[in-house]
């Protein structure tokens, strides 16, 4: 079998993702005017027992969208694929996938320093697509023998290693290493093999990591991820992820195997080929880009800034903890019952809300079955995307690069970083995940972005139609430019633009925070402390003008400046929040409730279809 992998001669191609749960398969066809998402199939994945084939689920889904397309594609035998070869109105003339099947890519990082090497570590194996399960550093506070028994118990796919900067002291990364194999964790899949370590540490010390480590492990070293303490050097590191995760991850998958000899294209893990359609939008539009996708186990969040250079940063985080089934009662823990309750626009006691969402955990894959439960899902996506920007916020750091820095420097690191994402700075949010996706209204969806992540200034909301982002970033790798007009024009639901004024609270000021022009035509006023829909026309473009009332008044150009920028309309038109930021609530809770909603909820109702 033979296909076709030069973009230009490319007509249809067929990807999958094969999740946890489910495989969904997505057919894009090249038609006179552009690329186009077509057609959509979906089955249950079949990694775990009894079938243990992920290619049987593959195959359904294949078998789906043969049946919605009328398109041979599924043929008997050992690669199920009918090429266009002589037919162009049958067959494909490409396949790819990406995946998360079976917990997706798990990895465990070591460094010397928590705030340098462990967190560059971290930010290394999360754009890489992996979960971190433990990050462990020399100085974490807990004694040897603790950190042992943490790893002993830890089966990750692959070991990410650093430590210190190239040309410094190498005894610290050596130590580390001698922890690892005192450890002696296993690899997830494959007793009889190797445990993967990638070293990325100082160059100096690469040799004796190397001959502690490989009589336990199969050991690569690459570059530094930190060779100085003002830069990062994250892509060797990435790139050797990608290798092992193939290798040693994939290739012991059940079916992966028969699945990778399917596509000439390397699989991906399914957080990378997200990354890399945000990286690519962000590049191709220059903008600033916030990203997140909700899950019922986890939440991604992914990022895009510009730092002080003028450099764009990506950034990755996983909330391994915080989703909207599986870990919802972890949201609820770390959230508390008032500041879900805080979102509600109805009393509920403390008890019924533990044990609505305790049933929810217990139940994963239910939907909401009465408005009550609707409001009670949407409040908990607020918390959970409030604590997973929190979480992504605090790895998302710049680092200053203006001087020689010497050895005292390391213990000076809070001057050195800042946090790149700054909200006043983001040009869109796009939300992806069943409960944005698919809110039963476009407006509830374009507020859980305003709210959960407490977005300010002028931000375009988008969300993800159908989950398609992890098919368009993995077909980016081959075909750039249809991957950029499917997801411009088939993926990207855009809902409009937020407003959020930022002020200082000063009595006796008028309560006109600002006035919003649309193409040259006022549309309305920003009041303070309301929340209003101005409606403008659904489609187009349009330039957004934004004239504060008052000097201290910043709506995203500086205190007391007009902000004026092209923007993408939406059925949402433009959202103006006068609340300020952070929104600041009533200790009790149904005086908080009703700061909420007695503009919102009215909104909302208004939109519902």
């Amino acid at each position: 079998m033979t296909m076709k992998t030069d973009p230009n001669k490319l007509r249809t191609v067929l990807v999958t993702d094969c999740g946890s749960t489910t495989t969904k398969a997505l057919l894009f066809e090249r038609k006179e005017d552009r690329w186009h998402q077509t057609f959509r199939g979906e089955a249950p994945t079949t990694v775990e027992e009894p079938t243990a084939d992920v290619t049987i689920g593959a195959v359904n889904a294949f078998t789906e969208v043969q049946e919605l397309s009328a398109r041979a594609i599924v043929r008997e035998g050992e690669v199920p694929f009918v090429l266009t070869e002589g037919d162009p109105a049958q067959g494909i003339d490409l396949y790819l996938s990406t995946s998360s099947a079976g917990g997706g890519l798990q990895m465990l990082v070591a460094g010397v320093v928590h705030n340098i090497t462990t967190e560059s570590a971290e930010r290394a194996a999360l754009g890489a697509g992996a979960i971190v399960m433990e990050a462990v550093s020399a100085d974490d506070g807990r004694e040897d023998y603790e950190r042992i028994e943490k790893i002993r118990h830890i089966k990750p796919d692959i070991v990410l290693v650093t430590g210190g900067v190239d040309g410094g002291a190498t005894s610290h990364v050596v130590e580390v290493a001698e922890t690892l194999v005192a450890a002696s964790p296993r690899p997830r899949f494959g007793d009889t093999l190797k445990l993967p370590v990638i070293y990325a540490g100082n160059a100096d010390a690469a040799e004796g990591v190397s001959s502690i480590l490989s009589k336990r492990a199969h050991v690569v070293v690459v570059p530094n991820v930190r060779p100085s303490l003002e830069r990062e050097n994250l892509g060797p590191a990435r790139e050797a992820i990608h290798e092992f995760f193939l290798s040693h991850v994939m290739s012991h998958s059940p079916g992966y195997g028969k699945l990778m000899s399917w596509t000439p294209v390397p699989i991906m893990p399914t957080p990378a080929a997200v990354g890399d359609i945000v990286q690519m939008y962000a590049k191709q539009t220059g903008q600033n880009v916030l990203c997140v996708d909700i899950g019922g186990a986890t939440t991604d969040v992914f990022s895009v800034f510009q730092d002080r250079a003028g450099e764009h940063i990506f950034n990755r985080t996983v909330s391994a903890n915080l989703g909207m089934s599986y870990s919802v009662a972890n949201v609820l823990v770390e959230a508390g019952v008032s500041n879900i309750a805080r979102w509600l626009p109805f009393e509920l006691a403390e008890t019924d809300l533990r044990d609505r969402l305790r049933n929810k955990m217990i139940r994963p894959t239910s939907i909401p079955q009465t408005l009550e439960d609707l409001w009670l899902e949407q409040a908990v996506c607020r918390e959970a995307l409030r604590l997973s920007l929190d979480h992504h916020r605090s790895l998302a750091i710049g680092l200053e690069g203006k001087r020689e820095k010497g050895i005292g420097d390391v213990f000076k690191q809070a001057s050195d970083r800042y946090e790149l994402v700054d909200m006043m700075k983001l040009d869109i949010a796009i939300g992806s995940g069943g409960v944005l996706s698919h809110a039963p209204s476009r407006m509830q969806a374009a507020m859980m972005l305003i709210e959960g992540f407490g977005l300010q200034g002028v931000t375009q909301l988008a969300v993800d139609s159908i989950f398609m982002m992890p098919h368009l970033g993995v077909f980016a790798s081959i075909h750039p430019e249809g991957a950029r007009e499917i997801f411009e024009n088939d993926c990207l639901i855009h809902l409009g633009a937020s407003v959020v004024p930022v002020y200082s609270a000063k009595k006796g000021r008028s309560n006109t925070l600002a006035h919003v022009l649309c193409d040259g035509q006022l549309l309305g006023m920003i009041q303070v402390g309301k929340v209003s829909r101005l409606v403008t026309k659904a489609t187009g473009r349009a330039v957004l003008r934004i004239v504060p009332e008052h000097a201290s008044i910043d709506v995203g150009a500086g205190p007391g400046e007009e902000f004026e920028r092209e923007i993408m309309l939406g059925e949402c038109g433009v959202i103006c929040d006068g609340r300020n930021r952070p929104i600041v609530f009533s200790e009790r809770c149904a005086e908080a409730q009703s700061q909420v909603f007695k503009n919102v909820g009215l909104i909302a109702e208004d939109s519902c279809v």
